[in-house]
């Protein structure tokens, strides 16, 4: 008998969307995610991916079906969860991608850390996290952008603003 347990790593995420091209959109030309192949489940819906030190790390889109709850419509926001926190590289150019989709972004710089983090929506209301570790990024973080320091449980998502990309 094996009584060894444990768990071993983040297998996926999943994002229900009511608008999949705008959400594609957003994972692949912002982000810079890519497509992976994705098993015809029989609803419409994507699978992103990227590689990793550790492998492939998937994010999964769904959009439709029973997962988006007994009205068929998904709710916009992340709901119980906060957000979801991907590793990244190039934080001005995240930055500079996101000034230019027109999309708003707060930032937050670890304190006593080497990491700072960039705080942005997709295009449904899931807030995302992008953790840059300064060993990789040539030099120290510098000053937050002014109007964009990160606030703990600011929701800065608002829907009715949210560029078309």
């Amino acid at each position: 008998m094996n009584d060894v347990c444990g768990i071993t790593g983040l297998f996926h995420v999943l994002v229900k969307t009511n608008d999949l091209e705008q959400t594609m959109k957003f994972y692949k030309g912002v982000l810079g995610l890519r497509e992976a192949p994705r098993p015809d489940f029989g609803v419409k819906g994507a699978w992103l991916a990227c590689s990793t030190p550790i492998g492939e790390q998937i994010i999964h889109i769904w959009a439709e079906g029973p997962g988006m709850g007994p009205t068929g419509v998904s709710p916009y926001g992340t709901a119980t969860i906060d957000h979801v926190s991907l590793t990244a590289i190039g934080h001005k150019a995240f930055r500079e991608r996101f000034r230019k989709h027109g999309l708003d972004w707060r930032e937050y710089v670890i304190p006593k850390t080497t990491y700072w983090q960039l705080f942005v929506y997709d295009p449904s209301g899931v807030q995302l996290e992008l953790t840059f570790d300064e060993a990789n990024e040539g030099g120290p973080h510098g000053p937050v952008t002014p109007g964009h320091e990160y606030k703990t449980g600011e929701n800065f998502f608002d829907r009715a603003k949210y560029p078309k990309l």
